[in-house]
């Protein structure tokens, strides 16, 4: 009875008034490590409903006739990345390198603990989380390499060939990069590591330049380039899009603020601040530049502004400062735009502008928060460790994922018919239309 008064004293923020007792700091100590791992817990679910921001995104983005075709891949892919995660992910992506190891590569198998070690794993092993409520967070975060690149490639790609790939992209070469930086790896061990709060680079330019590799190999849509120029492919549902760009936006407060590892007041409401004033100037500044240069108001480029703002700030949402994480994400709004239309220009067809978000604004975000304008002057960030980790982490991403995709057109060709693709991948790959008169 003593130490449930103690633990509601705790709570209530009275603990000094019995600070004698040595149960009273017990108290404490409990009742911040469940609203830490608590909150750590309610991030992933957040990140979770960012999975449903990318269908609905990538759907209404899209032709109508391949709707259910963008839809099954996110099924699957969330499907498939958390069982691989468990698999295999986990304890690749923090395989926990020896300090004489290179720190380039060291395969993990399933995730757990030996059953002797299951108290000090479930309680205060991780100081703010137990050990699943660590896993299921970051598994939820390692399917979205694979989403980045399933709405790039979306409305040709045959099913079986990218779901083989999806597979090797987020259970082998995701965690392989993230353990680089998060996992301990060499960006981590250079004079002044690698900085990357919540993965601008490990996540979003991964699957960013994942995408560009494969749609490179795969071509753009019939239709859209044309000797006249290029010719818009129309997206069927604007309003299915902006809602899951609205619940990408909700999601990201999960995933840049369950990034913190606690419920620290101080720190979580920080990063909640900076994410928010970074998307709100990169919608401003997509709707400002694509209107000058387009003519026209773009709702599509003002979703991806919002996006671009979020992608920008998620490498530093805890370095940047407050008001300067409104000027880094107008920044990379006005840059998703440019990108969207240069890479059309070069005749590289991306449906929903994910290059450009991920890959892209992933790069600025990244280098953003090492500029002292950006980061009032925190000389623990370096210049030289952002570019190489960037270079670094792209070029693999690239790389992986060319090869892969060249492997799979090879063996099976990667592409639907010019048939298939007129009918509709919903029809040609399914059987089902997405919508019945």
């Amino acid at each position: 009875m003593k130490k449930t008064l103690l633990t509601i004293t705790a709570l209530f923020g009275f603990a000094g008034i019995a600070s004698a007792e040595p149960a009273t700091l017990d108290a404490v100590a409990d009742v911040k490590f469940i609203i830490d791992n608590l909150w750590i817990l309610i991030s992933a679910a957040l990140v979770f409903i960012m999975h449903l921001g990318f269908s609905a995104l990538e759907s209404g983005l899209c032709q109508k006739k391949n709707v259910v075709n963008v839809l099954f891949k996110n099924v699957f892919i969330i499907c498939m990345g958390i069982l691989t995660y468990y698999f295999t992910g986990f304890n690749t992506h923090y395989p926990g390198f020896a300090d004489d190891a290179a720190g380039i590569f060291s395969l993990g198998g399933a995730a757990g603990y030996d059953v002797a070690d299951a108290a000090a794993n479930e309680t205060k092993a991780y100081a703010d989380y137990t050990y699943w409520a660590d896993f299921i967070f970051q598994a939820m975060f390692a399917a979205t390499a694979a989403t980045i690149v399933s709405g790039a490639v979306a409305e040709r790609v045959k099913l079986l060939p990218f779901m083989i790939y999806a597979t090797l992209l987020v259970g082998l070469a995701y965690p392989i990069a993230g353990s680089w930086h998060w996992g301990g790896g060499w960006l981590n061990k250079m004079e002044v590591p690698f900085y990357d709060f919540a993965g601008s680079t490990v996540v979003h330019a991964f699957g960013g330049f994942a995408a560009l590799a494969a749609v490179i190999l795969l071509g753009a849509r019939k239709g859209k380039y044309t000797s006249g120029g290029v010719k818009p492919i129309l997206p069927h549902s604007l309003p299915l899009a902006a809602i899951g760009a609205f619940l990408l936006f909700f999601g990201w407060f999960g995933f840049n603020g369950g990034s913190v590892l606690s419920a620290d007041p101080a720190a979580v409401s920080l990063v909640f601040t900076t994410t928010a004033l970074a998307a709100v100037g990169g919608g401003m500044g997509a709707i400002i530049l694509s209107w000058i240069l387009l003519k026209k108001p773009d709702l599509s480029m003002a979703l991806n502004g919002l996006l671009a703002g979020l992608v920008s700030i998620t490498a530093g949402p805890d370095v940047i400062t407050v008001p300067m994480s409104i000027v880094v994400g107008l920044i990379g709004g006005a840059i998703v735009v440019v990108s969207v239309l240069f890479f059309d220009k070069i005749k590289i067809d991306d449906p929903v502008g994910a290059i450009s978000v991920h890959g892209v604004v992933g790069i600025w975000g990244t280098v953003a928060l090492a500029l002292p304008f950006f980061n009032g002057g925190n000389e623990d960030v370096s210049l030289v460790s952002q570019i190489i980790g960037v270079v670094g982490v792209g070029a693999f991403a690239f790389i992986f994922s060319f090869v892969i995709t060249l492997i799979g057109k090879i063996i099976f060709g990667i592409r639907v018919s010019e048939e298939e693709e007129a009918e509709g991948l919903d029809v040609a790959e399914h059987g089902a239309p997405a919508y019945t008169e």
